[in-house]
């Protein structure tokens, strides 16, 4: 199976931030954020294998500043490593206010999915091909956070 370059899974997801979106401070909802980072995740995922997946695992979701009631969410997301049927996908979030054009970074997160074949089994998927500093930043970093998510799973009671 062939490595795929980690660009063909890059995915964005833009949203606008209603009441319904928002807690009592006229924030988003965390579990909002998190609703849309696993759909833009599971896309990236998708394109990246050309299987089914289930979502594995979220960690690292670090959260930098309020999206507010009105403005944009952008959450963009392509598949950083993989191991044998698990992928790693980088979320990274940013809010606009699309009165004033200021825009800032929200939110990134990891998520790991699970290729599934035809009978919902683990799949073998394609290995990743960094091509950014970006990619290649976070493709060398990769292997360290599976190996931490490991033992974390591990180490559960």
């Amino acid at each position: 199976m062939d490595a795929k370059p980690a660009r063909l899974s890059r995915t964005v997801l833009t949203e606008i931030i209603l009441p319904a979106d928002t807690n009592y401070h006229n924030t988003v909802f965390g579990g909002r954020v998190m609703q849309y980072m696993d759909k833009v995740a599971t896309i990236a995922s998708m394109r990246h294998s050309r299987k089914a997946v289930v979502t594995a695992s979220s960690d690292s979701l670090d959260f930098f500043a309020p999206v507010k009631l009105g403005e944009a969410i952008q959450l963009e997301a392509f598949v950083t490593w993989t191991h044998r049927s698990s992928m790693e996908v980088f979320v990274k979030i940013e809010s606009e206010n699309l009165l004033t054009g200021e825009r800032k970074r929200t939110a990134t997160a990891f998520l790991t999915f699970v290729a599934l074949d035809e009978h919902g089994q683990p799949t073998p998927v394609p290995g990743i091909i960094p091509e950014t500093e970006e990619e290649k930043k976070l493709f060398e970093t990769a292997e360290a956070r599976f190996t931490a998510r490991k033992l974390r799973k591990d180490t559960r009671l």
